[in-house]
């Protein structure tokens, strides 16, 4: 076993008992415990470790912990991941789901998934975890992940879009809310079977869902998907509407 020390930083004191914030401590890690082992065996994820120093060096997780090392763990301000990322979304982010779909994201989310098969989505498909579990995101599986510290789905789009800077690849209203399947133009036909006589009247253009056949268009909910877009990530939305 080998003591070292450690001092975590800006976020990552939320993961930490009151007396260990913003300070130095001493802690015993297993034999031959790697950075990773240890980071998490103090209660943060590997998700959310941005940059180690150690003894003043920059470190990688896998490292080994030796005796006397000097540990510093800096969190993400903005996490580089492949354009665009897509993600998938606890069983307790259904409404941070919807408003990454309504940004165009790839997002994967199901009342009832199990936690196994996130783990398998997010290595076969490396996917971006998102989650207020911070056990699920020490899984080996996970490569990439956040923690989601806000509670309220407008916040927490704020603070995802802030990490992954979904602006710069935003498409809005381009997938389907409730199936996250690529919206397509609507034919005249399809849209009579579902619209109501008076959204024909004043709406002339429509969008589908081959998955579960919505028809979407350009309605009063519209206008504040568009604000919510602008205020929290900085999206402007163009009506397509003539």
């Amino acid at each position: 076993m080998a003591t070292a020390w450690f001092r975590f930083h800006g976020e990552l004191h939320g993961f930490l008992p009151r007396a260990r914030r913003g300070e130095s401590f001493s802690h015993v890690c297993a034999r031959a415990a790697t950075l990773k082992n240890a980071v998490e065996a103090l209660g943060v994820p590997h998700t959310e470790a941005a940059r180690l120093l150690v003894n003043g060096l920059p470190a990688t997780l896998d490292r080994i912990v030796r005796e006397g090392d000097q540990v510093e763990v800096y969190p993400w301000e903005r996490q580089p991941v492949q354009a665009p990322p897509r993600f998938i979304a606890d069983a307790h982010l259904g409404g941070l789901g919807r408003f990454l779909r309504m940004l165009g994201y790839d997002t994967i989310h199901q009342n009832a998934l199990p936690d196994a098969e996130i783990r398998r989505l997010a290595w076969e498909e490396r996917r971006v975890v998102l989650t207020r579990d911070r056990e699920l995101l020490k899984c080996r599986e996970i490569h990439l992940g956040c923690y989601v510290h806000e509670r309220k789905p407008e916040a927490q789009l704020r603070e995802v879009a802030a990490r992954f800077d979904l602006g710069a690849h935003a498409r809005p209203f381009t997938l389907c809310l409730a199936c996250n399947v690529e919206l397509a133009p609507a034919s005249e036909a399809q849209v009579r079977a579902y619209a109501p006589p008076e959204v024909l009247e004043h709406h002339r253009v429509f969008h589908r869902c081959a998955g579960c056949e919505r028809i979407y268009w350009e309605g009063s909910h519209f206008a504040r998907m568009k604000a919510v877009l602008l205020d929290e990530v900085g999206v402007r939305v163009a009506s397509q509407q003539k």
